[in-house]
């Protein structure tokens, strides 16, 4: 049981570190893209030690796995793997991990299902509201007007994606400010930010006793509104671009004593008005290289006692 208590102590101990290094890092609010994609090489790590893990457990405790999976192998890499994997704990790991990657696939299943069906209602709730003129086929319009009286925009997921604004933001927002608006959705809509969402949130409240899937979900809410700032500021300007978060969100009370609903737009703004200068390219190219590495450690590991036996 060596090589199995080698991952789970390596995934544990990347779960409890890399959240650690990222928050006290200052450099994931001055680039956000970067941030995301270091959070989805933390945690594909955190699961490929723990799949590993179950690999090699079970392979070690039933010779018909095994088999299986080190029947390409030269039987000296296979008898470096048994005798390093083989114990009375073995089974009883590999049927622990198993339930737990059932439970992950059967929490992305759900929240998958729950979107489908959260998508599905907004878009008959819109139709409802916005009916289709005669002739107009659904989704060919990539903007809808909503008749409100709350000025919001938000984007639609779906095939084709909708932005949707109501008519009271298009009275607040003049020009440029509803083009950074505008800009903002469909930043999120051309990063996909819904997948990361939903991902985030399943294995969140999957696992909630894991603390670094709980700051992964956290992040990821916090990391694509940053990146979708961005998107709009580069568009139309980072003062434009505050404003216009300013007008969309004064009467929520985001800005009063108790922003609760909504605590990450006063730091949004900020961030836009006074923006931290971005690292240079070879620095964002080291942070991506250095975060692309992360989840093929646990997989080098796992490759130590077949290169041994082969060496």
């Amino acid at each position: 049981m060596i090589l199995p208590a080698v991952l789970m102590l390596l995934g544990a101990l990347t779960a409890v570190v890399a959240p650690r290094l990222l928050a006290r890092a200052d450099w994931p609010d001055r680039e956000p893209v970067v941030a995301l994609w270091a959070w989805q090489c933390v945690v594909a790590a955190v699961l490929v030690c723990c799949a590993l893990s179950m690999t090699l457990s079970a392979a070690a405790a039933w010779h018909a796995v095994g088999g299986h999976v080190f029947a390409p192998a030269p039987p000296a890499v296979t008898e470096a793997y048994v005798l390093g994997t083989a114990g009375p704990g073995a089974a009883a790991t590999a049927v622990a991990l198993a339930l737990g990657g059932l439970w992950s696939a059967a929490m992305l299943a759900r929240e998958a299902v729950r979107a489908r069906a959260r998508r599905r209602r907004r878009r008959a709730e819109l139709r409802l509201r916005a009916p289709l003129l005669p002739g107009e086929a659904p989704g060919s319009s990539p903007l809808v007007v909503l008749e409100g009286e709350r000025p919001d925009a938000w984007w639609l997921p779906g095939t084709p994606p909708q932005l949707v604004v109501t008519t009271a933001a298009l009275r607040r927002l003049e020009g440029r400010r509803l083009d950074a608006v505008l800009a903002h959705e469909r930043g999120h809509a051309r990063a996909r930010h819904d997948w990361l969402l939903h991902c985030s949130a399943a294995l969140a409240d999957g696992f909630p006793q894991v603390p670094v899937f709980a700051a992964f979900r956290d992040e990821m809410h916090r990391l694509v509104e940053l990146a979708a700032d961005d998107v709009a500021s580069r568009r139309v300007g980072r003062l434009t671009t505050a404003l216009a978060l300013v007008e969309l969100n004064e009467d929520r009370g985001a800005f009063g004593p108790c922003p609760a609903a909504r605590a990450q737009v006063p730091q949004r703004v900020r961030r836009l008005l006074a923006p931290p200068g971005r690292l240079p390219a070879v620095r964002r190219l080291r942070l991506t290289a250095a975060a692309s590495l992360v989840p093929v450690v646990p997989v080098l590991v796992a490759f130590v006692p077949g290169l041994r036996a082969l060496g």
